[in-house]
């Protein structure tokens, strides 16, 4: 068996299509529609990033403008963002101060602008599987953009449930990652639509029971290690970001296992091919795509 690659890129342009045309109809007679990036970095991942979700954002008709600012400054550079009726979205592209105080920033952006979705106000709709901000169900809840991006890749790759009382019942994952921006939001993600998640990082093992039978899902210590989480998985996510990682083995995983690389860096050896069923090398354009769509969404709010 030989696995398939799946490309974001691919997968992307489909979404971005209907983002193109819903800008199009929420802009006209109307200014575009206009994000600002606050980046403290001049090179490296962040920067990349950042240049990327720009191309993309014009790729769709949206204005993005990549605002270079000072760590000390970024506290009054996003009160700034937050004041300006001219500005629909944020965008931070971290680190900027690194470690707690970036999560501090996060926390100033205004929700109604915040188009990665990583603002408690968003984060806490999600950890309670609340879908929806009105009773009809209309305005759906902005969720993280590349925990979003991964599910989606993941759906396109072929997973699926078998059971009836959930999308995902009888899905067994592995996160290798346990970060706010993708590891825990993404294990509560693929939990609450039924899955079993193995979660991991430095720190240990967790496990995030389905929210079935229950109105979310729920996290516990765990014992289980990293072989028994890689031989158990339907899906193995991998998002660390160091070269150093010891990379996963294709005679580590489930045979038929759908792979996703989420790191700047490489996560898994060669010899997955020969037993992953998919793999997903990449997620960062369809993370912008998802970025663009939390955009549109969120005019709503404003």
């Amino acid at each position: 068996m030989s696995a398939a690659v799946l490309n974001p890129s691919t997968v992307a342009a489909d979404y971005r299509a209907e983002v193109r045309l819903e800008v199009a109809r929420l802009t006209e007679g109307r200014a575009p529609l206009r994000i600002v990036g606050l980046l403290s970095q001049t090179s490296g991942p962040a920067a990349t990033y950042a240049r990327y979700a720009a191309k993309g954002a014009a790729d769709v008709g949206i204005e993005m403008e990549v605002r270079q600012v000072d760590p000390g400054r970024a506290q009054q550079a996003i009160a700034e963002a937050n004041a300006d009726d001219s500005v629909d979205g944020i965008f931070l592209y971290y680190p900027i101060q690194g470690g707690p105080q970036d999560r501090w920033l996060r926390e100033l952006v205004d929700p109604r602008k915040d188009v990665e979705g990583l603002h408690s106000f968003w984060s806490r709709l999600l950890y309670e599987n609340t879908r929806t901000l009105d009773e009809a169900g209309q305005q759906r809840a902005i969720l993280p953009c590349t925990p979003l991006a991964i599910l989606k890749l993941l759906q396109h790759a072929g997973m699926r449930g078998e059971g009836e009382r959930a999308p995902l019942e009888g899905v067994t994952a592995c996160v290798i990652n346990r970060s706010d921006i993708v590891g825990r939001p993404l294990s509560a993600m693929l939990a609450n639509d039924g899955a079993r998640v193995h979660s991991i990082d430095l720190n240990g093992s967790l496990v995030f029971e389905p929210a079935i039978g229950r109105r979310a899902h729920d996290v516990r210590d765990s014992q289980v290690t990293r072989a028994e989480a890689l031989s158990a998985a339907d899906v193995v996510i991998t998002g660390v970001p160091s070269p150093t990682f010891e990379l996963v083995r294709g005679e580590e995983i489930k045979p038929g296992a759908i792979c996703v690389n989420v790191s700047e860096f490489e996560n898994f050896d060669d010899s997955i091919a020969e037993v992953a069923s998919v793999i997903v090398p990449r997620v960062g354009p369809l993370t912008v795509a998802m970025a663009m769509r939390n955009l549109v969404r969120l005019t709503t709010l404003h």
